[in-house]
């Protein structure tokens, strides 16, 4: 279970490190525009506004993979949170399909973290 909950963290690490490439380098292109439904006009105004979210979002990763590599539950748990209350934040205030895109799968690897704590905790 122990092996799942690591995969899930790094699906959610990779898939903000994919919204930094896409918010940061992406985002004035063809591939940002329609991954976004951005018209040119919209994405070149709102360019700068877009890399300060990717640069967020890269941090949420950065955090998520520095928790796998250090093992560390606490740090897992602190960013996933961290991941899911954005992602719910997003989904009221820009987009709903955030909520499943970002929140849901953050909400998953942090339930299936804590239940493998859990019972790491009761077994011992």
């Amino acid at each position: 279970m122990k092996f799942v909950s690591n995969i899930l963290t790094g699906i959610v690490a990779l898939s903000h490190m994919g919204f930094l490439v896409l918010e940061m380098f992406l985002w004035n292109t063809p591939i940002g525009q329609k991954t976004f439904n951005l018209t040119p006009k919209f994405a070149e105004a709102s360019a700068a506004l877009a890399a300060n979210q990717g640069l967020y979002n890269g941090f949420l990763a950065a955090g998520l993979i520095w928790a796998l590599y250090a093992k560390r539950d606490d740090l897992k748990i602190f960013f996933l949170s961290c991941v899911f209350v954005a992602g719910v934040f997003g989904a009221a205030t820009a987009s709903f399909s955030i909520l499943y895109i970002q929140a849901l799968p953050a909400l998953a690897a942090l339930a299936l973290v804590l239940f493998v704590k859990n019972s790491e905790k009761s077994e011992a």
